[in-house]
Order: C-alpha cells, then structure tokens, then sequence
C-alpha cells in the first residue's frame, strides 16, 4: 500500500479542539477513505453477522488460523458445502500428533482442509477409541467428522471394518459421505483388481460417476503417490 502524506499541523477543518501549549489537535483522514456517516456501525467480517462471529480454531489447535470467507449458498445446496462452488482444488495436511512420531501410538488423526491460497476450508477429526485405533490399525472402521468455520458437522465420513486383502473380494473398501450428517449423497466403494488400486465414485443411488485407477505399487518413501486416472460416466436416467 502507498504511504499516505497526512497533514498534522492544523485541526481538521470545522473542529474547534483546544488543550495544552503545543497541542496542535487531531489530524483529519487520510486521503481516500471517506468520513463514515452518523450512526455508524461496524458491520464485522463479511459474510457473519456480529453476533455470529466464525471460530478461530478448534480445541487443540493453533490459534489465529486464516479461514476461507464463506461464499453466499447456492440453491439445493447443502448447508456448509458452499465453499466447494469456488474453488478447483483441495490441499488436505495432517496434523502430526508428537505421542504419535515419538511412540508409535496411534492416535486420533486431524486433517486440516484447505484452498489453494492456503485458507482453512474445512477441519477434519477422526472419531475413534483408542482399542479401535491400536488393534485395527490403518484397516480400523471410523467416523471422519469435517467442520467448517463455525464449527458446525457439514459432513460425515463412515467407514465400515473392511478386508485390505485382495484375494476377498466380496469385502472391500467403502466408504459413506454425508451432507448434512445422516443424509447419504455419495460413496466411494473399491472395485476388486489383483493389482491396481482401483476405485467408484457413487452418487446416493450408488451409481458410478467416477473411477478411480491408482499405481501398481500403492506405497513410496518419503514421496507422493499419484492416482493420474480418472474416467467420468455418463448418468443415465
């Protein structure tokens, strides 16, 4: 921003402000912001009234985190699923317990959701019990519970125990996505491949919309694993 050059020996025109020896009054406003008219109020941040104010975090988390504003709804549109109207992309990071890194004990994982200028969209907590999660390991059943800024469930995440090995191919991976929580609108189920990592994108009738194709080797050290294969349906009627 351009440094502005404000006047301060003389009052503001129409004051009339007196005090000590030397006292050369207030300085008037800067040039290009305008005097707010009589009654003023401020409105608080845009998009949340002033009584309604977004958290800043959530329990256990780092204050003074930056959230993406909310956009106004659309219609027939979910309540808190708004913010996938702007954007294209979706960058999701752990957040990495210390217990966890230093002992191996698994613990609760919390992911926080965001855009790609780095603003929290969402944040995400698994709920589990500690049996589940040491017992079962990466294979455990769980609850994934997203919020948004306000702190409300916008969606849920419900993954059933399932087998990871592929010669069962009668129990496979699935999971059910709820928006608003206890209303089912889609499913990703795993579709059984020797090999490949291979996955279905199911709307509420549980029929395909995407697919998924993952590598060969589903695993590498200290690096991404890309799924580059994605292949659209077209919905029939």
């Amino acid at each position: 921003m351009d440094k502005q050059n404000v006047q301060m020996n003389a009052p503001h025109p129409g004051t009339n402000l007196t005090g000590p020896p030397g006292y050369i009054g207030c300085p008037g406003p800067q040039a290009g912001y305008p005097v707010p008219p009589a009654g003023y109020a401020s409105p608080g941040l845009a998009g949340f009234p002033v009584q309604h104010q977004p958290v800043t975090s959530h329990p256990g988390e780092p204050t003074q985190v930056s959230w993406m504003p909310a956009p106004l709804p659309p219609l027939n549109c979910p309540p808190g699923l708004e913010y996938l109207t702007q954007i294209d992309q979706l960058l999701i990071h752990q957040q990495m317990e210390l217990l966890e890194v230093l002992t191996g004990f698994e613990t609760r994982n919390k992911y926080e959701i965001k855009n790609s200028l780095g603003q929290r969209v969402y944040f995400a907590s698994e709920d589990t019990d500690c049996c589940t999660r040491n017992c079962w390991g990466p294979s455990r059943p769980f609850t994934m519970r997203i919020l948004d800024n306000m702190g409300r469930e916008v969606i849920t995440l419900e993954r059933p125990l399932r087998c990871t090995c592929c010669c069962c191919p009668c129990c496979l991976q699935e999971i059910e996505i709820q928006a608003p929580p206890g209303v089912p609108v889609g499913y990703v189920t795993q579709t059984w491949h020797p090999c490949l990592p291979k996955f279905a994108v199911q709307n509420e009738r549980r029929e395909d919309v995407l697919r998924i194709s993952g590598p060969c080797v589903a695993c590498s050290c200290c690096a991404d694993v890309h799924f580059e294969d994605f292949m659209f349906f077209e919905m029939t009627k």
